[in-house]
């Protein structure tokens, strides 16, 4: 909970107007019973219709200055809030976007989801309450005993004696709300999982008739969260009823030693009065304070969540080149090896290099390592063993915003975003009408955004649905390339293309981009056929290398490919 505080100190000046706002309400609101016993006791007696008058004047005031300064406080409060939860949830989302590649897969996105969304919340919530009630309900607390106390001892002492057992209770459950809540937001995360990809393959469920199997696994994921809240639900659900009990019991207490107090004249009437209504005040202030201590064990939960993700730190690390690397090369890869989970290799001493402006092509079977060698290249990971060098450095000597403005990439599973042709393929960068138009024509793409009557202005759905495959990928194909990069990544970025359309690419790629490194990852030949270098990759490692021709008559597994596909054939 720490770090809360860091997000609170920025806005001291207004959270401490608003508590001076929230005492002097709450200090009048006390005093409204004292006045009414005065009233009572001292001044009804006197038949003086003008200090009967003026009281009754005092207590409407302190009446409106309570009602008044809530308002006020509680206005004061809620803005805070919102600036406070509002800086949280940028600098969540800030540092989710910029989690490396390793702690992202260990706090997975239906996760991170969730913390963005519903722990913020359980924070947001908590820290408006403690501003409303955590001012107000003290006060009452504290004053009301104070003033009871001076007013009559012993009735003081019989109210006062339920309050240790109403702590005890609330703090002996609190604790073990925590660790409940947290078991929830676990739950929360298995929920928006199957949310997410149900809402991702819409599509595909409905084309395969599993409606009723994916509610069927959503149910799951949903009574799982119903157990766990009702588990939670019915712990801390004990607080309320407890604390009611005792106000009760204290409230029956308060009344038999009143009415034993008053019989024997040690006490009046207008005493045991204001003593109920400061008993009330006292009863609603401890309600107030069980809540907080529900709504505590949630943020308690949430906040933990939130900070092992702001706290985390990225085993990604800038090192210094070791000055060994051949300047000549623009990518080099020498013996490299990595493993995702530090048992089985995912790449095995993987090595090749590329002069500037040619290309690569990689081909191979489905989860072979193909776009493993391209996450190792961009350093979304850091490798095992061996070196990654760009332009003869290795790629860890280089900053973040050095290494990523070198590439143009479309991976695997890219995205589009519901916003217009033009914005999707600029993607928030400075590049011209005239640029974006160029890359269009180069991607294949110009010819079919002309043809919408809005032209490159045309609205693009969430995820592109609007647009056919090969459309969404020329449109990524020209996000890539719109910026001209250094190196260009194309993962299986034509798989949607005809022959003729992703031959048309190859040709504008090598025209227009002569200067730029062209790696793809391809699963049809057709597409890296004319690559400088090919490299045919199985389970991790090079099992062939070399230009199309040379690996047909070395690399059983490349001919195998190339036959069982277009029958050693192409469309050039």
């Amino acid at each position: 909970m720490k770090w809360v505080f860091a997000y609170l100190k920025p806005l001291r000046a207004r959270i401490t107007v608003g508590i001076l706002v929230k005492i002097i309400g709450t200090v009048a609101e006390l005093m409204i019973p004292f006045l009414l016993t005065h009233i009572l006791e001292n001044v009804i007696s006197t038949n003086n219709v003008g200090k009967i008058l003026f009281y009754g004047a005092l207590m409407a005031i302190c009446a409106v200055i309570a009602c008044l300064g809530n308002i006020i406080a509680n206005r004061m409060a809620a803005k805070t809030t919102m600036k406070f939860s509002t800086e949280m949830r940028r600098d969540l989302f800030s540092k989710t976007l910029n989690l490396s590649a390793r702690n992202t897969d260990s706090f997975t996105i239906p996760s991170l989801e969730s913390r963005i969304t519903s722990d913020t919340y359980n924070v947001q919530n908590f820290i408006g309450m403690m501003q409303r009630m955590g001012i107000r309900a003290p006060i009452l607390l504290l004053g009301g005993t104070v003033i009871t106390f001076a007013m009559d001892r012993k009735l003081a002492l019989v109210m006062v004696a339920t309050l240790p057992l109403i702590f005890i209770v609330v703090y002996s459950i609190s604790r073990k709300g925590v660790p409940l809540y947290s078991k929830v937001q676990q739950s929360v995360d298995g929920m928006v999982r199957v949310v997410r990809e149900d809402a991702q393959g819409i599509r595909v469920i409905k084309a395969l008739s599993k409606v009723d199997y994916e509610n069927a696994r959503y149910d799951r994921a949903n009574k799982a969260l119903k157990k766990n809240e009702t588990k939670a639900g019915i712990i801390m659900g004990v607080v309320n009823p407890v604390m009611t009990l005792l106000m009760n019991m204290g409230i029956v207490a308060v009344v038999a030693v009143s009415a034993y107090l008053v019989a024997r004249g040690e006490s009046s009437a207008a005493t045991v009065i204001a003593f109920m209504q400061y008993f009330t005040l006292i009863s609603m202030a401890m309600m107030s304070l069980s809540r907080m201590f529900v709504m505590y064990t949630k943020c308690a939960a949430s906040a933990k969540r939130i900070s092992s993700v702001m706290e985390c730190v990225s085993e990604i690390k800038h090192c210094e080149d070791d000055g060994k690397g051949d300047e000549s090369l623009h990518v080099s890869f020498e013996n490299v090896s990595f493993s995702y989970l530090g048992k089985k290799k995912n790449i095995s001493d993987v090595s090749f290099s590329l002069k500037k402006g040619e290309t690569l092509g990689i081909i191979g079977a489905t989860g072979s390592g193909k776009s493993t060698l391209l996450s190792l290249l961009m350093r979304f990971y850091d490798v095992d063993e061996g070196v990654i060098r760009i332009n003869g450095k290795d790629v860890r000597s280089y900053t973040k915003e050095e290494l990523t403005a070198m590439f143009g990439v479309v991976f695997q599973n890219d995205f589009l975003y519901a916003d217009t042709i033009e914005e999707n393929i600029c993607f928030g960068r400075d590049i011209s009408r005239e640029d974006i138009e160029s890359a269009a024509k180069i991607a294949q793409a110009h010819d079919f955004i002309t043809s919408f009557p809005d032209g490159y202005e045309h609205s693009v759905s969430a995820g592109g649905t609007n647009l056919s495959g090969g459309q969404r990928q020329r449109v990524l194909i020209s996000r890539a390339v719109a910026a001209r990069p250094e190196i260009l990544i194309l993962d299986d970025s034509s798989s949607a293309l005809d022959y003729r359309t992703d031959a048309s690419l190859r040709r504008a790629l090598s025209e227009s981009l002569p200067e730029s490194t062209v790696i793809t990852v391809a699963q049809r030949v057709s597409s890296v056929k004319n690559c400088d270098l090919i490299l045919v990759i199985d389970e991790g490692a090079i099992i062939g290398c070399g230009k199309h021709e040379h690996l047909l008559a070395t690399c059983s597994e490349y001919k195998e490919i190339s036959d069982s596909q277009m029958g050693g054939a192409f469309l050039d």
